[in-house]
């Protein structure tokens, strides 16, 4: 099978032969270079209309030389229908049906961000791996369950890219910054900027802002550049390690343009190999925005009968990944972390050793991480974990006692609470339960910061519902209705990309949370919801 893909949802205007047989893929691009700052729309999609016939005809000559039989011995066409810039999107889909039509071929509509994950994970071999896209546009983590990829986490704010170009733009660098950055940490010492983690979610925007505060105040740019990557950097790789916890997966791919920065990859395969897990990153061609992810997820889809009628063919700038039945993967299980699992259990940032009724646990230094920046974390988030956990007690939360606490080995003695993980046993009453903590905790004044099904333990204690909170170490005193909003947010991401019905369990959590907690909280959470670059 032979098909073309067509690529164009910002800035690469690129067509693409994938051939299953040899599973050879050639590729032919132009990019879109903007003469200062970022992403011009109107000039974007200008380019493209120069450049997607250009492309499409070097591809139709490839086609033409290696063909057998007719002309060009092209099975189906496949394009990026979104998520994207719309003027470029339309464009290529006009381009994509007019090559269908005239080759007399099926036409396949492709989600760019999928497309990312499933060339690492066709390049890999891995079965079921989590992927951090992490791009100029976008910065989230995707997995597979229940015949669909679940966006696990994202950043709340800005791409990855555009956060690093806000702040060389700061600084006069041309377009694009990140290589520059890359650069000029090399010759630079470590300088302490923001690190916000949200369960899987992120933030950039206040790193962004202190970075060009540290520069207008004469801190070298060499330093700010370093602290900056060390510090985004780092907490990509933090999530991807809650991602892999949390959906019990040992396989990770890499995928978007940031994902070119060897320090990026150098952190991800080291956390990797500390936690015992798979990591590959496609070659460069195929981390840059590119068709030839699009022809060979087009090939997957085409090959499952996952074609698209020209008139039902739009594109879709907010095309969400987990709006796309994943047809390729028809009857393949969900990857599942045995939750019941005894003895050392290795978590997103600490191992757990059940001794009897008791848990040591330990949050063990990162080697990907700066060691002025994992000290750091590791003592602030053990102390927020004793004070936070007691304190939830002290206001009627069920949470495990703390025994013991050594901030400088990161290390815990809890009690033993609960049976299971409640990703074991979701159900409404549960999640209302966890609503109803939730809300105790924000009146009292405090968050958890990561109140996802890991970090909720249930059963035990004599009664078979009972539902408690552990895991505080991201939690912080905090009376703002942001950060109440955003912890509903967390435990609601976490829900959804575990559950095969996630609506009943999250009504029923909402509910838990407004019977006692502030509805100006609840309002919030749809605008945080609607923050995210997939929600809607």
């Amino acid at each position: 099978m032979r098909v073309v893909g067509l690529e164009g949802t910002a800035w690469a205007a690129s067509a693409a032969l994938y051939d299953t047989d040899s599973d050879d893929v050639h590729i032919e691009s132009d990019a879109y270079e903007p003469d200062s700052g970022g992403i011009h729309p109107r000039e974007a999609a200008e380019h493209m209309g120069t450049a997607i016939p250009e492309v499409v005809a070097e591809i139709l000559n490839v086609a033409a030389d290696t063909g057998e039989g007719d002309a060009f011995d092209v099975d189906a066409v496949a394009f990026s229908r979104g998520p994207g810039l719309g003027p470029c999107l339309r464009v290529v889909g006009t381009a994509a049906r007019a090559l269908a039509q005239t080759l007399s071929v099926p036409l396949v509509g492709v989600n760019h961000m999928i497309a990312h994950l499933e060339i690492g994970r066709h390049r890999s071999g891995f079965d079921s791996p989590v992927c951090l896209n992490a791009s100029g546009a976008n910065a989230h983590l995707l997995g597979y369950h229940d015949g669909r990829y679940r966006v696990l986490g994202e950043t709340m704010d800005t791409g990855v890219g555009n956060a690093i170009d806000k702040f060389t733009r700061h600084l006069g660098w041309s377009h694009p910054g990140g290589p520059k950055v890359e650069q000029r940490a090399r010759e630079g010492q470590y300088h302490d900027l923001p690190y916000v983690v949200k369960g899987m979610d992120f933030s950039f925007s206040g790193i962004t802002s202190a970075a060009k505060d540290a520069i207008d105040g004469g801190v070298p740019v060499e330093d700010v550049c370093f602290g900056l990557q060390e510090t985004v950097f780092a907490m990509l790789t933090e999530v991807s390690e809650r991602a892999l916890s949390l959906t019990g997966t040992d396989e990770l791919v890499l995928g978007g343009g940031v994902a070119q920065n060897d320090r990026l990859r150098e952190m991800l395969e080291s956390m990797c190999e500390q936690r015992g897990a798979d990591f590959y990153a496609p070659e460069p061609r195929f981390l840059r925005d590119n068709a030839g992810m699009i022809a060979v997820l087009g090939a997957k889809m085409y090959a499952a009968g996952d074609t698209v009628a020209v008139a039902d063919s739009g594109v879709d700038p907010n095309f969400r990944p987990d709006q796309v039945p994943v047809t390729w993967r028809a009857g393949e299980a969900s990857v599942a972390r045995d939750p019941t699992a005894p003895g050392t259990i290795r978590g997103a940032e600490a191992t757990v050793t059940i001794d009897g009724d008791r848990v040591v646990k330990r949050r063990v230094p990162k080697a990907y991480r700066h060691p002025a920046l994992d000290d750091r974390l590791r003592g602030a988030r053990t102390r927020a974990e004793a004070r936070l956990t007691s304190a939830a007690r002290r206001v009627g939360v069920p949470t495990p006692v703390v025994y013991d606490i050594d901030p400088a080995e990161g290390t815990l003695i809890l009690q033993r609470v609960g049976t299971d993980d409640l990703a074991a046993g979701l159900t409404p009453a549960r999640c209302r339960a966890v609503g109803r903590h939730l809300s105790t905790i924000h009146t009292a004044g405090f968050v958890h910061g990561d109140p996802t099904t890991r970090n909720v333990r249930i059963g035990g204690d004599g009664a078979a519902d009972a539902v408690f909170l552990i895991d505080f170490g991201l939690g912080y005193n905090t009376d703002h209705v942001e950060d109440h909003a955003v912890d509903l947010h967390v435990f609601r991401g976490s829900v959804a990309g575990m559950a095969t019905n996630p609506g009943p369990l999250l009504s029923a959590f909402e509910a838990g949370y407004a019977a006692d907690g502030d509805e100006a909280v609840l309002d919030r959470l749809r605008e945080v919801a609607g923050r995210g670059r997939y929600q809607g």
